[in-house]
């Protein structure tokens, strides 16, 4: 038998992008279409492979901290203009996010995050437990003192996004190149010379780093630390269920368990955070294990969920930093290193600002969203609290 063709690699990029989930493909476009000759995009498996397509699609401003919030406005715009914009349909639609809150101190904090969501043109509002049946009614009430109900908050389909991205890039002259794992990347004087694949190297002077949970083995392949871990998360869906309420929010989450659920297939998706998830490349779909944790939650808060048969499930990564935010930096370490990765479960709905925000760093502008927490830096001195609507 004869071994497998080399893949043609060409043998310079201006710049080459790591990680073909919507971070990647994003940061491909956004450089090509300003302009940018021979990007190059290196994805290891197939685009969305990694984490992008293990996410609920689940778009939203309503966060703790400003620059976060501004992020998330922009996801929202263009997500729904996506079609218009790409030609690609990407099922946008704006239910809204409903945060389910039993815990007084939790209250509290909502109740200033909403402030601050307001102060940024976020229609948020503090609800009571009867008016967040009305939103969510297959909620139980128990237990619950208040919620927070954002109406301008939606969903969309990830791997959509992804599609419409790449081909945009293509079409800007973007080189996308799948089943390509980069092995090694050389420096020189502490520049990036090149990137190294099992298919050839290709010289360049400027890397970004999307590669989610798996960028520290691409910030070590250059001596950066990158500050990411690989936590396992897992979603299940239901069997049809019948007279499902026709209306119901885009994710209704009960915050302190981390429990969430929206309408999915004619049944439910939903989600739970195990708290006593080890650190690790984990991706296998634990159903029973899971269940055994999920069910005490769900029989208390959605009791109807108990009663369904599951249909499938899958099991996917969040790529964690120390403080639930994410990297968007400039490397001033080794020049020509460009980071956007810790996305801690909101990477998706991050997408279109972090192309734009890469796009400015790589060609050497100042961006037009306050990234001063997202700092690489930041990790090198005691890290202030980080963003609480983390789920």
């Amino acid at each position: 038998m004869s071994a497998a063709p080399i893949r043609e690699l060409p043998e310079r990029a201006e710049v080459v992008v790591i990680g073909g989930g919507v971070i990647g493909t994003s940061i491909a476009y956004h450089l090509a279409s300003a302009g940018v000759p021979d990007v190059v995009l290196l994805e290891r498996d197939e685009l969305a492979a990694g984490s992008t397509s293990r996410a609920a699609g689940g778009v939203r401003a309503t966060f703790s901290n400003p620059a976060n919030i501004a992020l998330g406005l922009r996801g929202l715009e263009i997500y729904s203009r996506f079609e218009e914009l790409y030609g690609q349909p990407i099922d946008f639609r704006r239910d809204g996010y409903l945060y389910l809150l039993s815990d007084a101190d939790d209250v509290g904090v909502f109740t200033e995050s909403v402030a601050v969501q307001n102060s940024c043109g976020v229609p948020s509002r503090m609800v009571d437990p009867a008016e967040a049946q009305r939103l969510s009614p297959l909620i139980a009430t128990d237990g619950l003192l208040a919620a927070s109900w954002s109406p301008a908050d939606g969903k969309a389909t990830p791997e959509s996004v992804v599609q419409g991205y790449a081909s945009a890039a293509r079409r800007h002259g973007a080189r996308i190149i799948r089943h390509c794992e980069v092995t090694d990347i050389a420096s020189s004087g502490g520049t990036i010379t090149e990137v190294r694949t099992p298919d050839g190297a290709i010289r360049t002077s400027r890397v970004v780093c999307a590669a989610g949970a798996w960028s520290a083995a691409i910030g070590d392949m250059v001596g950066v630390p990158i500050p990411v871990q690989p936590v396992r998360r897992q979603i299940a869906f239901t069997e049809p269920i019948p007279d499902l309420p026709p209306v119901s929010p885009s994710l209704t989450i009960d915050f302190p368990s981390t429990f969430y659920f929206h309408p999915e297939g004619g049944g439910l998706l939903f989600g739970w955070s195990d708290p006593d998830e080890p650190v690790g490349f984990n991706r296998r779909f634990d159903l029973e294990g899971w269940l055994a944790g999920v069910a005490p939650i769900a029989g208390v808060r959605v009791p109807i969920l108990l009663e369904q048969g599951i249909r499938t499930g899958w099991a996917g990564l969040y790529e964690v930093t120390p403080d639930a935010n994410q990297i968007i930096d400039r490397s001033t370490v080794v020049d020509g290193l460009f980071i956007a990765t810790g996305y801690s479960g909101h990477g998706f709905l991050m997408g279109p600002a972090t192309g734009e925000i890469v796009r400015d760093l790589v060609l050497d502008r100042t961006p037009t969203y306050d990234i001063e927490d997202f700092r690489l830096g930041r990790f090198d001195r005691v890290v202030a609290a980080g963003e609480v609507n983390i789920v």
